[in-house]
C-alpha cells in the first residue's frame, strides 16, 4: 500500500506544478530589488499618536463585537470578554483578576468529559483555533502592530486576522475579506506571569479597524486572562505593502477564467467542465477503486478540491458523496459563502455530520442560502454544529426541523442573536441526544417544550441561559421526562434551589458530569449536596464553583459515593479544610483535576503537600500578585 501512496502522492504534486500559476526567477529578484529599495528610501515612522498623515496611531479596543464564549455572567462584567475594550485595568499586575477577559474552558479536561463531541476528520492541523472575539477600534489604520496584554498563563493565542469591513460604516461593502496577520501554534508560556505579546504581522492592501483574536488554550494549566488589545498602524499605505512578489503559490490552481467558486483559498471547479479533465490516468485507473478512496480520504477539503482538477478519475473519487459524510467548514469560516454551499450540494447527498460554526457572519452565509443546503443534503444528518452562527433565524430553525428528522447532536452555542420564538422548534427533533444551548436567549416556554418531546436527550447545556426564569421547573421536568441524561451544564443558572436539585438527582441517576457552577441560590447546610452525591454515584465531573457554602461533610459524602470522580472544582469555599480534601483524594483513585482555588484553608503549602502525594492530579491555586 505505502508504494501505491508514495505513487499518487508524487502524481498529485506533478499536476500542481503544472497548474500553479507563472512566475519568472527574474520577476520575482525585481520584485524583490524595489521592495529593499522602499526599505532604504522610507524614514521612520512618526511617533505614537502623531496626528501627521505618517504618524503612527496606538488604539485600544472601542468595542467588543463578538467572542464564542467567557467565563462570566451575561448581567456582569467579571471575567467577561467586554473588559477587553478601552485601556488596561490589571497590566502589568499578574495573577487571577474579575476585570479581565477569561474564555470558558483551558487544558484539556473538556475534551475528556462525557460531553465532549467527536472530532471531526478531515479537519487541517494547521487549524488550532477553539475560541474566538472580535474587537473593533476607532479609526482604520495600515497595522504595524497588534498587541495582547495577557495577565495570567499566557500562549493561548493562535492568530490574528484583520478584516476590510469598517463595523461603524453605515454602507458596508459587499466583498468582505479577511487576512492572516498573524498565525502559530498552541504554546505555554514558562511562567504564568503576565506578557505583551506583540508577534511580527504581516502587511495589508487595505486599512482595518476591525481584529479577531483566535485562541487554543489546550496546553494551559489554567484559565488564560487578557487585559487589552493594543493595534497600532498608520493611516497612510505603507511603501512596502505596494509591492507585491509574483512569487509561485502552490495553493492556487485556477487558470483565472473559470467560474470556480472559493473556499478557503481553494477554487470548485463547476460540476461536468471537462477543461479542468487531463484524460491521461496513468495507472491510476488500475487501482481498486476503494484503495482511492481510503487515500483521498486522508485529504482536507482543499487537497480533495486540488486534486479534483488534476484528471476525470480524481474527480470522480474527489466528489465521490462517500468523502462528505462527515463534512468541517468551521476552519474556512473566514471563506465561506452562499455560493460555496451551492457547489458542495452534489457532493453530500450522504452527509451525516456538519459543522458550519462561526460561519457566515455580517452576510456571507445567509439564511435562505444555509436553507437550501440543508433542503438538499438535510436529511441523513444526525450531527449538526452552529456555535456562533448569527445568520441563523426562526426560518433556519424550522427548516432544521423540517428536513432533519433523524437528528441526534445540535449546537446553537453563543448564536446570541437568535430570538426566542424561534426555539420553539427543536422541539420537533424527537431524536436528539445532544443540546447545547449556552449563552442564547431561550426563554422557559420554549424549553419545557424541548424537554416534553425530546425525551432521548443524554447531554445537554443550558449554561449561561439567563431568560429561564425558574430553574426549579425545569429541573422537575428533566427528573421525569429526560431520565437518560448523562451530562448537564447548569453554569450561572441562578434560580436553582435546593428543591429543584433533589428532584434532578433522583430522576435522573444516570449523570456522569454536572455543572452548578456559579449557582448561588444552592446551600449546603440543606444538605443538597450531600444528597446529590449519595443519589449520582456514576459522576465523574462535578464542578461546584463558586459555592461558599460547600463543607467538609460534602466532600466526605463525595468521596464515600462517588469512586468514579475525575474532576472536581470547589473554587471559592471556605469551609474545606485539608483533611477533607485528603481523604477524597484517597477515595477517588480516578481523580485528574482538582480547583481549591480562592479556598481560605487550603493554602498554597497544603497543595505542595497534596501535590506530592498524588503526583497524577492536577491540584489548581490561582494567585493574585
Amino acid at each position: 500500500m505505502f508504494p501505491m501512496l508514495t505513487l499518487l502522492s508524487m502524481f498529485y504534486y506533478i499536476c500542481l506544478r503544472r497548474r500553479c500559476r507563472s512566475g519568472s526567477r527574474s520577476e520575482a529578484l525585481g520584485s524583490r530589488r524595489a521592495v529593499e529599495l522602499a526599505q532604504r528610501s522610507s524614514g521612520p515612522v512618526g511617533g505614537i499618536g502623531g496626528s501627521g498623515s505618517g504618524g503612527e496611531l496606538e488604539q485600544y479596543a472601542k468595542e467588543v463585537l463578538d467572542f464564542s464564549s467567557h467565563y462570566g455572567s451575561e448581567n456582569s462584567m467579571s471575567y467577561t470578554m467586554w473588559n477587553l475594550a478601552g485601556a488596561p485595568n490589571v497590566y502589568p499586575s499578574s495573577g487571577d483578576f474579575t476585570q479581565t477577559a477569561v474564555f470558558r474552558t483551558y487544558g484539556h479536561w473538556w475534551e475528556q468529559c462525557p460531553s465532549a463531541r467527536a472530532p471531526y476528520r478531515r479537519t487541517p492541523r494547521s487549524f488550532h483555533s477553539t475560541d474566538f472575539l472580535e474587537l473593533a477600534f476607532e479609526e482604520p489604520v495600515y497595522p504595524t502592530a497588534v498587541e495582547v496584554l495577557e495577565t495570567y498563563h499566557p500562549g493561548a493565542v493562535v492568530q490574528i486576522l484583520a478584516c476590510s469591513l469598517n463595523p461603524f460604516t453605515q454602507n458596508p461593502p459587499t466583498d468582505v475579506r479577511w487576512e492572516v496577520l498573524w498565525s502559530g501554534e498552541p504554546s505555554k508560556a514558562p511562567t504564568p506571569h503576565s506578557r505583551q505579546f506583540s508577534p511580527t504581522i504581516r502587511h495589508l492592501s487595505f486599512p482595518t479597524n476591525l481584529l479577531r483574536v483566535e485562541v487554543n488554550s489546550g496546553l494551559l494549566e489554567y484559565y488564560t486572562e487578557l487585559d487589552a488589545i493594543i493595534l497600532r498602524g498608520v493611516r497612510e499605505r505603507p511603501m512596502l505593502a505596494l509591492y507585491k512578489m509574483p512569487l509561485i503559490d502552490m495553493n492556487d490552481l485556477s487558470d483565472g477564467e473559470d467560474d470556480a467558486v472559493a473556499i478557503g483559498n481553494q477554487r470548485f471547479p463547476p460540476a461536468g467542465d471537462d477543461k479542468h479533465n487531463n484524460t491521461g490516468n496513468g495507472y491510476f485507473d488500475k487501482l481498486p477503486y476503494e484503495l482511492i478512496q481510503l487515500i483521498v480520504s486522508h485529504l482536507t477539503l482543499p487537497d480533495l478540491c486540488r486534486l479534483a482538477q488534476s484528471c476525470k478519475l480524481l474527480q470522480q473519487h474527489c466528489c465521490d458523496p462517500l468523502q462528505y459524510q462527515q463534512l468541517s467548514l468551521q476552519p474556512y469560516w473566514a471563506a465561506l459563502t452562499d455560493a460555496s454551499l451551492a457547489h458542495l450540494q452534489p457532493r453530500c447527498a450522504l452527509l451525516q455530520r456538519l459543522n458550519a460554526s462561526w460561519t457566515g457572519n455580517r452576510g456571507a452565509v445567509t439564511s435562505n442560502g444555509f436553507c437550501s443546503f440543508l433542503k438538499v443534503c438535510g436529511a441523513g444528518l444526525v450531527s449538526l454544529e452552529l456555535s456562533c452562527c448569527h445568520f441563523l433565524c426562526e426560518a433556519s430553525m424550522e427548516v432544521i426541523a423540517q428536513t432533519c428528522p433523524g437528528l441526534q447532536e445540535l449546537n446553537l452555542a453563543s448564536c446570541d442573536r437568535l430570538q426566542p420564538q424561534a426555539f420553539s422548534h427543536v422541539s420537533k427533533l424527537t431524536s436528539l441526544r445532544r443540546l447545547v444551548l449556552y449563552r442564547t436567549k431561550v426563554e422557559q416556554t420554549a424549553l419545557l417544550s424541548i424537554l416534553t418531546f425530546c425525551t432521548e436527550l443524554q447531554h445537554l447545556n443550558l449554561g449561561s441561559c439567563v431568560r429561564i426564569q425558574d430553574y426549579d421547573v425545569v429541573a422537575s421536568m428533566l427528573a421525569v421526562r429526560c431520565r437518560r441524561l448523562r451530562s448537564l451544564d447548569l453554569w450561572r443558572c441562578g434560580s436553582l434551589t435546593e428543591r429543584g436539585l433533589g428532584e434532578l438527582a433522583l430522576g435522573c441517576g444516570r449523570l456522569e458530569e454536572l455543572d452548578l457552577g456559579w449557582c448561588s441560590t444552592l446551600q449546603s447546610s440543606s444538605g443538597c449536596f450531600q444528597h446529590l452525591a449519595r443519589c449520582l454515584p456514576r459522576l465523574r465531573k462535578l464542578f461546584l464553583t463558586a459555592n461558599r457554602s460547600v463543607c467538609d461533610q460534602d466532600l466526605d459524602q463525595m468521596a464515600a459515593c462517588c469512586p468514579k470522580l475525575q474532576h472536581v472544582d470547589i473554587l471559592g469555599t471556605r469551609m474545606v479544610s485539608p483533611s477533607s480534601l485528603k481523604k477524597l483524594l484517597q477515595s477517588c483513585p480516578e481523580l485528574k483535576l482538582v480547583d481549591v482555588s480562592f479556598c481560605s484553608q487550603i493554602d498554597t503549602r497544603v497543595v505542595q503537600e497534596l501535590t506530592s502525594l498524588f503526583p497524577n492530579v492536577a491540584i489548581k491555586k490561582s494567585f493574585t500578585q
